[in-house]
């Protein structure tokens, strides 16, 4: 180490990293927002513009299209720019989109303000997580991954929230430009964030790096330790592509990393989030039950993810996933068979309304947070950046898909038949998870390293 560093105080080093977990948490509640804050306004958009059914698809699933494209550069950018000004860049776009989405003079204004958003989004969801676990010390690290997580579904409830207050004005302008704010309070905060020591190294900038681990830190012991093993680290050369051409078992874990989030998409989980009102209309309540359901659909999310963040550690990945899907078919099919037969009573609306609150609690307590979990271990240390970019880019493809074709099912095969369609999908996911997906608890990521590049089949790689 060339520079003179004056090691700070350890107080000074734990304020440090609260800060930064604080804006890291920010980021997922910015990021849930954007997903909550859609769902409430569409029917008042339609209303306004007097537009069709399939406009309103396109005006919801532009921002997971905008999200697809932000998801591919992403990788790029932040190991060109950093990852500090990358999120910058996310920032000033999030805050962009959200006050010309508020502004919008026409749906096709609309629609091009959410592809902003997308981008935003696309690139905080991969920038966020990676510079948490780059900057956040090791003892705190998956819980600071956990918490971001968690903050994105409370991002979903505030939205929520905000619009059944909103609703009863039909302000949907409101709805949509109010999340500028946390976008501009996330965008001060992140230009005083340090850059990621991790950048800083890859970069050349040895120094540099010395120096904000000693502020983040604050023992020289400690820095030593993890400026070496970053060191070490990165002797190690991502070759991704190179490794997907030419090497078959890496082939296989980018496949079932695509899979996976294509099982996550298509439950049908994301339905529900950007078409909650709708789906209440659909069971007979007014604008005002509709909007008070959807909050509760959003409080449901949250409290149920606490169900996998106690159990992951305990039950294991893949009985959980048994369990969720399960759930999740049984929710959906009861769901679909109510709106068969008709809602007539008020009895008849509040079973349907708790069954698909049982849904919510099966997605939230697995396929939500666990299909990220999967994703991030089956990788091989070389190709991990590759297989998480193709895992992440499936993840809001398929969600454009969904978003872009729900009402379209409803108008198309009806209510019941568009609901059995999602049941059966999650019944088909629980077999995919018995023949594929491994049980990764309690075993090394090297392990599981040396299991897939020997050719063991893909369920056996955690063993």
């Amino acid at each position: 180490m060339n520079a003179q560093v004056i090691a700070p105080s350890s107080a000074q080093s734990k304020a440090t990293v609260i800060f930064t977990c604080v804006l890291a948490a920010l980021a997922g509640l910015m990021f849930g927002l954007d997903i909550g804050v859609i769902s409430g306004a569409t029917q008042f958009i339609q209303a306004e513009y007097k537009v069709s059914d399939h406009t309103i698809e396109w005006i919801v699933s532009s921002m997971m299209f905008g999200a697809a494209v932000g998801a591919v550069g992403a990788g790029w950018l932040s190991a060109t720019l950093g990852r500090k000004r990358s999120l910058i860049l996310g920032a000033v776009l999030f805050v962009l989109g959200s006050l010309l989405s508020g502004a919008a003079w026409s749906p096709e204004t609309l629609i091009a303000a959410r592809v902003v958003l997308g981008l935003a989004i696309g690139l905080a969801t991969f920038t966020a997580p990676l510079y948490l676990a780059e900057v956040a010390p090791e003892h705190i690290r998956g819980a600071m991954i956990s918490t971001y997580q968690l903050m994105i579904t409370t991002g979903i409830l505030v939205a929520f929230l905000s619009d059944t207050a909103l609703s009863y004005s039909g302000a949907w302008r409101w709805m949509l430009g109010i999340i500028a704010i946390p976008g501009a309070l996330f965008l001060f905060g992140v230009m005083f964030l340090p850059d990621s020591p991790r950048w800083l190294m890859m970069r050349g900038r040895r120094d540099e790096a010395i120096e904000v681990l000693q502020r983040l830190r604050g023992d020289s012991a400690v820095v030593a330790r993890e400026a070496a093993d970053i060191e070490e680290q990165l002797k190690t050369p991502q070759r991704g592509w190179h490794m997907f051409t030419e090497n078959r078992n890496f082939r296989r874990s980018v496949w079932l990393g695509v899979l996976l989030q294509l099982m996550q998409q298509f439950t049908g989980m994301n339905v529900v989030m950007y078409y909650a009102p709708r789906i209440f209309k659909e069971m007979g309540y007014d604008t005002s039950a509709q909007m008070w359901f959807t909050a509760l659909v959003g409080l449901t999310n949250v409290l149920a993810t606490f169900i996998a963040i106690a159990l992951i550690d305990r039950w294991g990945r893949k009985p959980i996933l048994y369990t969720g899907f399960t759930v999740m078919a049984v929710g959906l099919g009861v769901v679909g068979l109510m709106m068969h037969n008709g809602i007539h009573d008020q009895g008849a609306q509040i079973f349907t309304v708790a069954m698909l609150l049982t849904f919510i609690v099966g997605f939230a307590m697995s396929a939500g947070p666990l299909i990220w979990t999967l994703c991030s271990e089956i990788q091989p240390l070389k190709g991990r950046d590759f297989g998480i970019a193709c895992s992440t880019f499936t993840n809001w493809a398929c969600n454009y898909l969904v978003g872009i074709s729900f009402l379209s099912l409803l108008n198309g095969i009806g209510n019941a038949n568009t609901f059995w369609l999602y049941a059966a999908l999650n019944a088909v996911f629980i077999l995919l998870t018995f023949w594929l997906v491994p049980e990764t608890k309690g075993v090394t990521l090297e392990q599981i390293e040396r299991n897939l590049m020997s050719g063991k089949r893909l369920r056996e790689i955690g063993r």
